[in-house]
């Protein structure tokens, strides 16, 4: 009882400290900027003070948002709700889809048992494997949360059967997540939500090929370092010996590949080919991967999908994307991105591209643990960096991508990142804050070494800089 009042009281204290910041920002006679921008500017921070503080469920926030900026004139529903037509937010729906395909279809938890039963023996191997297990599976399952719910599912059957401590299945459940976060940025479709968020965020485009090229080796070494850094910090209190019997047995009891997995299978290759090759068909990737899904539920060639699947795109997930990039796209149109880089950045962005890497670093950290949310922060910030860039000539990908890598590879509580959160709870993992903070302080240093020192000098090795 006492909980929940608690937590009304936060969602009460947030209701009121969103409109006060709205209303005042809203009232002050700011100088330099237009009159939209100010109006943007304060119902941005509005809604980012609600997600903050999580006063409803974030989509239905997003949508008031979406809803305030038309009807008050901010913006016109054509930039407001730019996002739905490219490719973007169809690219989402294409991946849940996917993703649910490769689910219950069987073949994802097919491939995990064969992978543990092949690779794994003991505490140090079930972590890497999960790191690896990570990495296959996002190339079938281009979203997040069912990837790791389903390698969690299968975790649990290690730790039952080979009686491995409490304390020890809460930190082989914390790494099943943790692992999703770095992991999630070397493919594109390896989070088809954000990543390709940040793309748009930036005003270019980046294919299939193009983002493993670039951000694929960063996110790379980022996913060793936190591994080794996990292996460190979360020793097993008594050795591991899996027990391999039971995983056996239920592989056995899934008996051969069925016909709906060859089917899912069949579609996931085509996905993946056509993704790899867009260069050479000049087949944009949102559109394929909407594409392929669809076709899945076709009958004689599909019969994978059914109706009821579309129940696994979430609404306020598209929402809350929708009114994310609603707040760069109408931030640039009204001014709103470059008053925020005028006011609140230096002068001058730093010639040195180190010393600007290590900045445009420590700027989003600093916001991100302020404000929470990879979504939310990709808003506000990578507009203003942009601006705060332009005058340098480079290509704007290049200060999104090191802020998004700062951003959607950090966290240090769990609500700072949704892929740990979605794992932080009795009934999935039973991990706690305190696993949390521990990795997320040392692994501010993993980002500092990622952007600075693999980013910069890799981006001038692929030409992006």
């Amino acid at each position: 009882m006492e909980q929940a009042k608690s937590s009304i009281t936060k969602r009460e204290i947030g209701l009121l400290l969103g409109v006060i910041v709205g209303a005042v920002v809203w009232l002050l006679p700011l100088q330099g900027i237009s009159p939209e921008g100010q109006k943007c500017l304060a119902l941005s921070l509005m809604t980012v003070v609600f997600w903050a503080f999580q006063i409803t469920q974030p989509g239905y926030t997003s949508a008031l948002y979406l809803a305030l900026l038309v009807v008050l004139g901010v913006a016109g529903p054509n930039v407001v709700f730019k996002s739905w037509t490219g490719t973007t937010m169809w690219l989402v729906v294409g991946a849940y889809l996917i993703a649910i395909a490769v689910k219950t279809s069987g073949l994802g938890e097919r491939i995990a048992y064969h992978y543990l039963l092949r690779f794994v023996s003991g505490y140090k191997s079930i972590i890497i494997g999960i790191f690896m297990l990570t990495f296959v599976l996002s190339i079938l399952i281009p979203h997040p949360w069912p990837r790791a719910l389903l390698i969690m599912s299968v975790m649990a059957v290690i730790v039952q059967t080979s009686n491995i401590p409490k304390e020890d299945g809460m930190k082989i459940g914390f790494t099943v997540f943790a692992a999703s976060v770095p992991v999630s940025l070397i493919f594109l479709t390896g989070d088809a939500v954000i990543n390709p968020l940040a793309v748009e965020a930036s005003g270019g485009e980046m294919g299939f090929t193009s983002w493993l090229i670039n951000m694929g080796p960063p996110a790379l070494i980022a996913s060793i370092l936190t591994c080794l850094l996990i292996l460190v910090l979360f020793k097993p209190t008594k050795e591991v010996e899996c027990n391999k019997d039971e995983i056996k047995q239920k592989l056995d009891a899934m008996g051969p590949m069925t016909a709906i997995e060859k089917r899912t299978l069949f579609w996931i290759v085509i996905a993946i080919v056509l993704w790899m090759t867009e260069t050479l068909h000049g087949i944009h990737i949102g559109w394929i991967t909407l594409a392929i899904p669809m076709l899945m539920s076709m009958p004689v060639i599909g019969k994978v999908l059914t109706p009821k699947d579309w129940s696994a795109v979430p609404m306020q997930t598209l929402a809350f994307l929708t009114a994310a990039i609603a707040i760069g796209v109408v931030g640039g149109v009204t001014g709103m991105n470059a008053w925020i880089a005028d006011t609140l950045l230096p002068s001058t962005a730093p010639s040195n591209l180190f010393l600007l890497a290590g900045v445009i670093t420590l700027i989003v950290i600093a916001i991100h643990i302020v404000l929470g949310s990879v979504i939310a922060v990709m808003g506000v910030a990578v507009p203003a960096i942009i601006a705060f860039t332009a005058p340098m000539g480079i290509d704007p990908l290049v200060p999104t991508l090191i802020a998004y890598m700062a951003i959607a590879g950090h966290y240090v509580l769990p609500f700072h990142h949704l892929n740990v959160l979605v794992g932080a709870a009795e009934d999935t993992s039973g991990y706690t804050q305190k696993e949390s903070i521990r990795l997320g302080v040392p692994l501010i240093a993993v980002m500092f070494i990622t952007t600075v020192g693999v980013m910069v000098p890799w981006f001038s090795i692929t030409g992006l800089l």
